[in-house]
């Protein structure tokens, strides 16, 4: 006979699975054991349609738990559920000897050698499947003695149920927002703090491959800039230094070979995310990488707008922002570069930057996909 588990052992093992549902069918041999029942199980119920749903059990032939599924749910009479917390047996809820005369007792509970069946709801939830511990007892009555064990379990595997519920309910958020991540237009790369790469959506592998502005080196988000190198590993060396650069707005402009840019946005990784999935949760921050483009669709008439800049004006900054330098947009404009320069020097005065690589930075606030 297996040896009865404690009390404090048993509700500690109760929490347990409340963290970690796939703990629960140990738990429930060791509650048919502290009771001393015949068999017992989770089960949810729906009082509407009074099918059933068995999801952990122990005691019980698995053909008569089927035979249950499909057939006697219907027939059972407990199927009339007591009110939250109360631990009710057959002669509580119905007229016993009616019951002994029905179908379920007949062809499902006597087979078995048993005569009755114990019930306690474990949610207070107005639940349209509300779940319950139940305990056959065995082949005699429910007792005051196995009512009482029944009892005091219930406030502790209650509580473990609400546990299950809400961590379930977090990794459903996760796995929904990774999925958006994933479908953004935009790369995002989720980093330790050693650069390494633990996640990037299909975006930033795009990005990844091309190796012009980025490229990962050994699993190591590597930029092609030394100075942005250098600023990856100073904001990345850990969470709070993320959650520094997140909040001041920190963008990381990035060169390519033919001179246009791309442009690193730092994000504090919300823990929804890094907790999500296992192989993420060593990620401190992310980046959110796109190219500063200037069009009437995103930022280029809001510039204007701000900034009173001529049509000339925005013409060279966007394709300063997009080319690359005074040679290349000179040439792509048709213009001499002595006149790239000094409309140049007039974006400069009016936005309050002085130099390519701040304008950048400036340009890609307006067009920022986490903004627009």
């Amino acid at each position: 006979m297996p040896r009865r588990p404690k009390h404090s052992e048993l509700i500690e093992s109760i929490y347990d699975a409340g963290l970690h549902p796939e703990l629960w069918s140990d738990v429930i041999v060791m509650v048919n054991d502290f009771i001393g029942s015949r068999a017992c199980g989770l089960i949810s119920k729906d009082p509407v349609s009074k099918t059933g749903a068995t999801h952990f059990y122990c005691g019980v032939d698995p053909h008569y738990i089927q035979l249950y599924a499909e057939t006697y749910a219907q027939y059972d009479p407990l199927a009339r559920l007591p009110r939250y917390g109360e631990v009710r047996n057959i002669p509580d809820l119905v007229d016993f000897e009616d019951y002994r005369r029905g179908r379920f007792y007949q062809e499902w509970l006597r087979p078995q050698g048993c005569a009755d069946v114990a019930n306690v709801v474990l949610e207070q939830s107005a639940s349209p499947c509300p779940m319950l511990l139940t305990v056959i007892p065995g082949r005699d009555m429910l007792d005051a003695e196995k009512r009482a064990r029944m009892q005091s379990l219930v406030a502790h595997t209650s509580r473990a149920l609400l546990i299950n519920k809400a961590i379930e309910r977090k990794q459903q958020r996760a796995i929904a927002l990774a999925d958006v991540v994933d479908r953004l237009a935009a790369g995002v790369i989720l980093l330790d703090s050693a650069c390494n790469i633990v996640h990037s959506n299909p975006a930033a592998e795009a990005i990844l491959t091309e190796a012009d502005v980025l490229q990962t080196v050994s699993g190591r988000l590597v930029a092609r800039s030394s100075e942005a190198n250098r600023d990856l590993r100073d904001i990345f060396r850990d969470a709070g230094q993320v959650a520094l650069a997140a909040a001041a707005g920190r963008k990381i402009p990035l060169m390519s070979c033919s001179g246009s840019y791309h442009v690193a946005n730092v994000i504090a990784l919300p823990s929804l995310l890094r907790e999500g999935a296992a192989d993420r949760s060593s990620a401190v921050g992310a980046l959110f990488v796109w190219r500063a483009e200037l069009d009437g669709r995103s930022g280029a008439g809001l510039i204007d707008r701000t900034f009173d800049l001529t049509p000339a004006e925005l013409r060279v900054l966007q394709s300063i922002v997009e080319v690359g330098g005074v040679p290349e947009t000179a040439i792509a404009l048709g213009i001499a570069e002595t006149t790239v320069k000094t409309h140049l020097h007039r974006v400069f005065a009016k936005t309050g930057v002085s130099r390519q690589a701040d304008l950048v930075k400036l340009a890609a606030g307006f067009s920022n996909p986490l903004v627009h």
